[in-house]
């Protein structure tokens, strides 16, 4: 039986089936949209993923949009409507490491290489000094790689981002965290591949916000809205802040899924918007190239996540996404010309990504192989 919220969430909903040469306009942007079959999608596989959508295999799944060949060919809204703000949490931290692009691109942050400790010369470690620290750059925060005792999937790290939200100095947390230990099982940066020993710290990417702060001597909130979302036309945003007032670069932002679609096809177009090159193509391909290695089918970026989504035709599709608690992503399928945004709510659940990867392999990419 269709529970009541789904019917009310699909009675909501809203399947973009205009020409193909209809515009819709919102927030300054022009996507063109078009139907689905007009970019090749199949409707019968969407059909079956709205039908899929209705039942208990999938729960507090807010927003699925695709964009092909840079029109807007479908949108589904099962909570709020396309106006509402989606907390898509670590998705964020995308966002952030195109902030420091761009930094990086008008010379404000020389480059990657740049340490991050002397950015804050009133803040020098208070706890565990170590020399090794001065070493560690903004690259280090980029990859999720730095030497510091710092991980989020380990609820005995000292620098578990749960720890530091206790706390009202994030900076100084992060820069009082031991050194990580490598026990002789472990493999350790030198041996990994990339050179890079991953390890998901929230608090480096928290940390950058602060250093954007200094570099750009302008908030990041005031920063991101000029250098980035307003040549977009991103006009909606709210940003969480620090006890300290920092906007926190290392989740939270909300935004509205449009604007999210909108992120993922400016990097598939490599940095470019109506003609402007926004961010430098060189930095898009840096950002988006494997720094580190995560798992077996997993690496990482410059904040962004990279693997290969088999379809259920078993037809494998390179992908790199933001991603954020709840299952919340932002693929982008550069051989299929196609960026898909996945927005929920199952924030700390378990088998909250896995839920988004089967709507993306069983039925989105599925309908995009058509």
């Amino acid at each position: 039986m269709l529970r009541h919220s789904a019917k009310v969430a699909l009675a909501c909903s809203l399947l973009v089936s205009t020409s193909h040469s209809q515009a819709l306009l919102r927030n300054g942007y022009t996507w063109t949209s078009a139907t689905p079959q007009a970019v090749g999608l199949s409707t019968n596989k969407l059909k079956e993923m709205e039908e899929a959508l209705q039942t208990e295999q999938f729960t507090k799944i807010t927003s699925i949009l695709i964009a092909r060949h840079g029109q807007l060919a479908y949108q589904r809204y099962f909570e709020g409507d396309a106006d509402s703000l989606r907390d898509t949490r670590s998705a964020t931290k995308s966002i952030t490491g195109m902030l420091v692009g761009i930094a990086i691109d008008r010379k404000l942050i020389p480059n990657v290489q740049a340490a991050v400790f002397p950015y804050f010369p009133e803040k020098q470690p208070v706890q565990n000094p170590d020399a090794r620290k001065d070493r560690i750059d903004i690259e280090d925060f980029l990859t999720m790689s730095s030497i510091l005792e710092c991980d989020d999937w380990n609820d005995f790290s000292r620098g578990n981002e749960e720890r530091m939200y206790l706390i009202e100095d994030w900076v100084q947390f992060t820069l009082d965290l031991p050194i990580r230990g490598f026990m002789s099982s472990a493999k350790k940066p030198e041996d990994s591949p990339y050179g890079r020993a991953f390890s998901y710290c929230t608090a480096g990417a928290s940390t950058l916000g602060a250093l954007l702060q200094k570099a750009v001597h302008q908030p990041v909130s005031d920063f991101a809205q000029q250098a980035l979302f307003d040549p977009l036309g991103i006009t909606n945003v709210q940003w969480v802040v620090s006890p300290m007032g920092i906007a926190q670069t290392g989740g939270g932002l909300r935004l509205r899924s449009q604007d999210l679609l909108k992120l993922g096809q400016f990097y598939l177009d490599k940095g470019k918007f109506q003609g402007k090159q926004i961010i430098s193509e060189s930095w898009v391909q840096t950002s988006v190239a494997p720094h580190a290695q995560i798992d077996a089918q997993t690496t990482y970026g410059y904040f962004w996540w990279r693997k290969t989504f088999q379809s259920g035709s078993g037809m494998g599709h390179p992908a790199f996404y933001m991603s954020g608690n709840g299952g919340n992503k932002v693929a982008v399928f550069p051989d299929l010309d196609m960026v898909v945004v996945l927005t929920s709510t199952n924030y700390n659940t378990r088998g909250m990504h896995e839920q988004t990867d089967k709507l993306l392999t069983k039925y989105i990419l599925a309908a995009a192989e058509n």
